[in-house]
């Protein structure tokens, strides 16, 4: 394992917009499917049918209706759920009324990747189907059947790591500690934001690199932003900055102010 360098803190207060929330979580969360991915209404299918068309027309017909792990139960140390599809997840975002039928609440991993050089951010492109356009920490994505276990558990750092490699093209031997620090609820879409601190000992030009050579394009821009440099950043793209971002990095203890609702 690798030597893990501690950093610095800059004030810089996180709030959330209205509607969105933070629930509290320790360090060994575990995720767990204890139900199967129930029945649709002939009426909502069709209407998830139309919306998930609509949608591929968007995005060029790219999009895959993989599995991803929707929480039914929130606690601080477990989050017990079920498989559900991602057009049902497309749909519950492109319309947040039909949160009421499909009660939904996917769960997607965040990283933090904070180096000796910095803290990682990355933009996302224009055309993305979620936060178009917007700075966020990166690696982030679905939890997806691939973090499945025989048992019924679902690792979620296999997730996280996973995007990472895919993501900034990192393997999981890059990082030298991990903490799951707090999840971020998105008013309409409900979306579940589980941010995950992710230590290394990577320089900034060796995490650039990794991405070039053999990460993918989930991002526009990529940059590697020094805690000195943190204030400045975030005011130059706050308009454009998810607002779960603060938060964790708030929680990772890179932020002096933690009031966060």
């Amino acid at each position: 394992m690798r030597h893990c360098s501690a950093g610095g803190r800059v004030n810089v207060t996180p709030t959330l917009p209205p509607g969105w929330q933070v629930h509290d979580i320790v360090p060994g969360v575990r995720l767990r499917i204890v139900r199967a991915m129930p029945d649709l209404s002939v009426a909502l299918n069709i209407e998830i049918d139309r919306l998930w068309a609509a949608a591929q027309a968007r995005m060029g017909g790219t999009l895959f209706n993989g599995r991803v792990f929707s929480a039914d139960v929130i606690a601080v140390d477990l989050l017990a759920g079920h498989w559900t599809e991602f057009r049902r997840i497309v749909a519950q975002v492109d319309c947040p009324d039909l949160f009421a039928e499909l009660d939904l609440r996917p769960v997607a991993v965040n990283g933090i990747v904070h180096g000796p050089d910095g803290v990682v951010f990355g933009r996302r492109p224009a055309g993305a189907v979620y936060q178009p356009g917007q700075w966020q920490l990166p690696p982030a994505g679905s939890v997806d059947n691939g973090a499945a276990r025989p048992d019924g558990a679902v690792d979620v750092l296999a997730a996280v790591l996973a995007e990472l490699r895919e993501e900034l093209g990192l393997p999981p031997d890059a990082v030298c500690a991990s903490q799951p620090l707090a999840i971020v609820e998105h008013a309409g879409s409900h979306v579940l934001d589980l941010g995950i601190a992710l230590r290394t000992a990577l320089t900034a030009a060796q995490i650039q690199t990794a991405h070039a050579t053999a990460g993918n394009a989930e991002y526009a821009g990529l940059e590697v932003i020094a805690i000195a440099d943190l204030p400045g950043f975030l005011a130059g793209v706050a308009s454009d900055l998810t607002p779960q971002t603060l938060v964790f990095l708030a929680r990772m203890g890179v932020l002096s102010a933690t009031r966060v609702d």
